[in-house]
């Protein structure tokens, strides 16, 4: 059964109407209850998918706009992702969380979710229950807060800039950071979409920076597999540049990162299939209880700078 299920699910993964998360818990339900008899061949797509998917949400960037929001704020965005980064890898530590489960758990929470979590993996060279793991903490914590931040934020008496900046800080991935705004108000989601845009950058160096950590680290491993090169990140930028400044492929861009999108569930339902009990055993419930923790914090250090001024958009 699981032989025609599997294809099936994938094909459906395609589909426009397939949420990223179903996408990742039904690969996942699948290979816990059916096993994958694909295992193999999904590892292999995995890794091509991926870095392609990556490339190619890059033409959904306007970096003009993008670069105009991140210039106001890049002193206290660099600072927020050194913070997110320095208390996930304490809790990670703290809680006995596999380190590169415990990384992705803290990139995603740190940036964009789902898409920041896809471009570190494949530097890291992460397992596929690791990945996994990861997305399924983030994606969770992300439908949370896209209910929970909009009540929040007028029980707190924030305005829609100050309610904008805040969510684009503080939920993960920037389709729920839309949706938030959005349900907020005009304004909220104009700041809330920049800011979140602008904070999607840091991709480009935190993965290159990682990527030469990893290097280094694997320096004199003799049996450690070769370092795998993020040309996908100059595809991300080179993609967007093309959006940004050739008029012209504006609108392909932008049915080129809806395909993208699509590509990225495809992966996620192939990253689900990797999972097997065995794998849920080694990695228990401390990640999620992690990214549990570094999300209240992140969120609650937000809301107070927001509520004090520290953080604003002019």
């Amino acid at each position: 059964m699981a032989t025609a299920l599997l294809p099936l699910g994938g094909a459906l993964a395609l589909a426009p109407f397939t949420p990223a998360a179903a996408a990742l818990v039904g690969g996942a339900v699948l290979a816990l209850t059916l096993g994958n008899p694909w295992q193999p061949q999904a590892r292999a797509w995995t890794h091509r998918l991926l870095p392609l998917a990556v490339v190619g949400l890059g033409a959904d960037m306007n970096l003009q706009s993008v670069a105009k929001a991140g210039m106001h704020g890049l002193g206290y965005t660099a600072l927020s992702l050194a913070i997110v980064l320095a208390l996930g890898r304490w809790l990670a530590r703290v809680m006995r969380v596999e380190r590169d489960a415990g990384l992705l758990i803290s990139v995603g929470t740190a940036i964009c979710g789902g898409s920041a979590i896809a471009a570190v993996a494949p530097v890291l060279r992460a397992k596929e229950h690791e990945i996994s793991v990861a997305l399924a903490t983030v994606f969770l914590l992300n439908a949370a807060a896209l209910v929970i931040f909009p009540p929040l934020g007028h029980a707190t008496g924030l305005g829609q800039e100050a309610f904008g900046l805040w969510s684009a800080l503080a939920i993960h991935d920037t389709s729920s950071v839309v949706g938030a705004g959005l349900a907020y108000g005009p304004r909220a989601l104009e700041v809330a979409t920049t800011v979140k845009l602008a904070r999607a950058l840091w991709i480009v160096p935190l993965t290159l920076s990682i990527g030469w950590i990893v290097a280094r680290r694997r320096e004199g491993a003799t049996d450690a597999p070769p370092v795998k090169k993020p040309w996908f990140i100059a595809g991300f930028l080179a993609m967007a540049a093309l959006v940004t400044f050739v008029p012209v492929l504006h609108a392909p861009g932008h049915f080129v990162a809806l395909a993208a999108r699509r590509l990225l569930v495809l992966t996620l339902f192939l990253i689900g299939t990797g999972l097997s009990r065995e794998a849920l055993k080694t990695v228990g419930f401390r990640p999620f209880l992690q990214g549990l923790l570094l999300w209240l914090l992140v969120g609650s250090l937000g809301l107070g700078a927001v509520k004090l001024g520290l953080l604003s958009v002019g």
